[in-house]
């Protein structure tokens, strides 16, 4: 799964010409490295639909903090430039294809 940063959110994110779901997350995070390996395998199933990034809030404060991510995990579905969904707190993999099953 690939690392997106401040400098490169816009290009990688914003200008994707497919839904990317970005994956706001820290090294503290127990419940950020517990959704990793259901991240990792949606990416492999669907990566063709969906791009999936993290990105780590405490090296990267900006981003976070232009789109009002105050608790991790959170992942926001990014399409056409906006926020078209949020996903707050890991979930099991099953319940992540629910949610995603509009982009995938």
């Amino acid at each position: 799964m690939k690392s997106v940063s401040d400098a490169d959110f816009e290009a990688e994110v914003l200008k994707s010409d497919k839904p990317v779901l970005v994956d706001f997350w820290a090294e503290w995070c127990a419940p950020c490295r517990m959704i990793a390996p259901v991240l990792e395998e949606i990416a492999k199933e669907h990566g063709d639909k969906i791009s999936i990034v993290k990105l780590n809030v405490d090296e990267n404060p900006q981003v976070p903090t232009k789109y009002g991510v105050l608790k991790i995990p959170t992942l926001n579905v990014y399409s056409g430039g906006e926020v078209v969904k949020q996903i707050l707190g890991a979930k099991p993999k099953a319940a992540m294809l629910r949610e995603l099953a509009e982009f995938i």
